[in-house]
């Protein structure tokens, strides 16, 4: 939706909220919007990012003389979105503040951003949200109670938001879309862990809506659900449409529960070339007790062979998760896992640190494992009883090295190089890496913002100095492969003539493809 075609003086409800980045759309407020009936021709969509300063957000807002501010308030938004609501309630206190979204839908009373708005809706607000503004300028009247509740809106009559995204949306941003709400999982670290059951939106009307966006120029599409392939028949439906028209050069991403892939799906996936399928796969934890600790279900014999089958027979990219910090976990039983996990061959392992979501049950260990977490968002875990503040500090280091060699393609030869050497000499990979963050440490103050350039020059001379490892030509055709057009002088050999030779590319080139430059980086071949 361009809101810059609304006349901002009829402007009586602005919903509001900030984003992480430039890149990613406002999914909840197009909801919010799509069901404003007759009231949204005097609503307007406002999208920032945390990085704009309040004062101007705020003059952006008081300039639309609302009646009504809703923000959606998320885990990394939530100092920022205090801020600016501290500035519009000093200077238009008679101005309606009301928040929603997951950070604000649970333990909302304790919570200072929640004491300084006017209400909060707690849960799904598509209906809630519109009945509020209802009895505020329909009825002129405010609702008595500041939390409001409600029942979990029937997910057949909510209109969808996909004819929201504009031009822009389609040209800069990621694309959103959903075909479900809910998880039938119980995982205690998760807001999902909350749900009662997996509602399915009418997969013709969705499909319907998908056809548009593509009809639009959409060729990336992010899938939210929690389980994209719980139901077969539902997740069939919506490969097929997409394979029908592969050709178009589309992009992806589903969210997938890592023991369920029946061969229907299998046979639907290995069609899919390279470059138009990922697949986030939680895994989270590789350790049987600490998964019952939390309540996680998985078959972990199924989540080897499924992801062997998905490394060896389908060209899916594959992201898998795991999480640092559960109850019961020790670095060794941590580090076991992320070996054998990342010997099973995925593209990309993430090692996240466990953040206490409010409304979760994983407080129920907070005594007995002396978890202890960050007062601050994204309040993640700080210590507990098995590691300590200064191991989890470095986990957190260990993960953007990881992340930066390992997961981005840029490194992918001399990763294979590490890989190969690690499990002929039954090494621990993750030990291999654990030392790589000392020595990365000791040469990058900190772990942001480390150029591209400075992180070649340190592996090189890592494999060199420390490991008396022969890397260059390695590390040389890795640097190619990332298109630069300038050796840089450490990398030149001693037949270095002053120019590059051409680099192939990714052999899906005969195709447009619309993957995002990282999943084509592990595609790319000299």
């Amino acid at each position: 939706m361009n809101s810059e075609l609304q006349n901002p003086s009829h402007t009586e409800i602005c919903l509001v909220t900030l984003n992480s980045t430039y890149k990613h759309a406002a999914f909840g407020l197009r909801y919010l919007y799509a069901n404003l009936n007759c009231y949204q021709s005097m609503a307007r969509i406002f999208e920032f990012t945390i990085q704009k300063k309040t004062e101007e957000i705020v003059e952006q807002l008081l300039n639309c003389n609302p009646r009504i501010i809703g923000f959606g308030v998320y885990i990394w938004n939530t100092d920022q979105t205090l801020r600016v609501i501290e500035q519009i309630k000093l200077q238009r206190p008679d101005t309606l503040i009301v928040l929603g979204g997951p950070e604000v839908s649970f333990e909302t009373a304790k919570q200072k951003i929640c004491q300084t708005a006017d209400y909060v809706i707690c849960g799904e607000a598509d209906f809630l949200f519109y009945e509020f503004c209802d009895q505020v300028l329909g009825k002129n009247e405010r609702p008595s109670q500041k939390i409001i509740s409600g029942p979990l809106p029937d997910i057949t009559k909510i209109r969808s938001p996909y004819a929201l995204y504009d031009e822009n949306d389609i040209k800069n941003r990621i694309i959103y879309v959903e075909a479900s709400r809910g998880c039938p999982y119980k995982c205690e670290y998760c807001l999902s862990s909350l749900d009662k059951s997996v509602r399915n939106f009418p997969i013709d009307l969705f499909l319907a809506d998908l056809q548009k966006l593509i009809d639009l120029g959409v060729r990336q599409f992010k899938f939210i659900d929690r389980t994209f392939n719980l139901s077969p028949s539902i997740s069939n439906r919506i490969l097929q449409f997409f394979l029908d028209q592969i050709e178009l050069g589309l992009f992806l991403h589903f969210e997938m529960v890592p023991d369920r892939l029946p061969q229907g799906l299998k046979d639907l996936i290995c069609r899919f070339p390279a470059g138009s399928l990922q697949f986030e796969i939680g895994v989270q934890t590789w350790n049987p007790q600490v998964a019952a600790l939390v309540s996680r279900r998985q078959d972990f014999n199924k989540v080897c062979e499924n992801l062997v089958y998905l490394k060896n027979e389908t060209k899916v990219h594959t992201h898998v998760d795991l999480i640092a910090g559960l109850p019961g976990e020790t670095l060794q039983s941590f580090a076991a896992g992320f070996d054998q996990l990342a010997n099973l061959g995925p593209d990309e392992v993430q090692v996240g640190v466990l953040k206490r979501l409010k409304g979760t049950p994983i407080i129920r260990h907070d005594l007995e494992w002396s978890m202890k977490y960050s007062e601050r968002p994204p309040f993640q875990i700080l210590e507990n009883k098995n590691l300590d503040a200064v191991t989890l500090s470095k986990i957190q280091r260990f993960s953007k090295y990881w992340d930066l060699i390992a997961n981005s393609g840029n490194f992918k030869l001399a990763y294979q190089k590490i890989l190969a050497t690690t499990t002929s000499d039954q090494s621990s990979l993750f030990d291999w890496f654990w030392n790589l963050t000392d020595f990365l440490d000791s040469r990058h103050p900190t772990t942001h913002s480390i150029a591209l350039i400075s992180l070649f020059e340190s592996m090189l001379f890592y494999f060199d100095q420390v490991l008396d490892w022969d890397m260059q030509a390695t590390l040389r055709e890795d640097y190619l492969r990332g298109r630069n057009s300038v050796l840089p002088k450490f990398l030149r050999g001693p037949d270095y003539k002053g120019y590059i030779p051409s680099v192939k590319e990714p052999p899906i080139s005969e195709l447009k493809m619309a993957a995002p430059k990282r999943q084509l980086q592990h595609l790319k071949t000299l």
